[in-house]
């Protein structure tokens, strides 16, 4: 890890885990949020996260099958409902906004399965695991092991 834990300011870490926290209890799918975190981490390449979720995921009930094809989703459609499509679809496009722009079309997209409100939550979660993965990167985390700042 290149970071020292009491190099962490704890009034940062804490306001990042207050967002986590309102977040987690703003009414999205447990499962669907999990999925989203999981594949943001994915695309982020970060090690720690998708250590983390995916034994979440797990622990929910959630099937091997489904974990092991979570990174080629838009590959194995018949395994996720469209509704978690439309959700790691938004994931993709929100988590790469400086290649993507975050299309209309995709914002149509999303639309078609989630009211205005369920978008906006799930923006706010893509956008809150985005924050720790671009964290739990810089700093190195090691998978398993308890981050910076906790």
């Amino acid at each position: 890890m290149r970071l020292a834990q009491k190099a962490i300011d704890q009034d940062l870490f804490q306001a990042v885990l207050n967002l986590e926290t309102k977040v987690r209890a703003s009414g999205i799918d447990k499962k669907l949020y999990l999925l989203v975190k999981a594949r943001a981490s994915q695309v982020n390449n970060c090690a720690f996260c998708i250590d983390m979720h995916m034994k979440e995921l797990r622990a929910h009930g959630e099937s091997e099958e489904r974990l092991f094809l979570l990174s080629a989703w838009r590959e194995a459609p018949h395994f996720f409902t469209a509704k978690e499509r439309a959700a790691l679809a938004w994931t993709e496009t929100v988590t790469l906004l400086a290649d993507t722009h975050v299309p209309d079309a995709e914002w149509d997209a999303v639309r078609e399965e989630f009211s205005e409100e369920e978008v906006a939550r799930l923006t706010f979660a893509i956008s809150t695991i985005n924050v720790w993965n671009r964290i739990s990167v810089s700093f190195r985390t090691p998978p398993g092991t308890k981050p910076p700042g906790v």
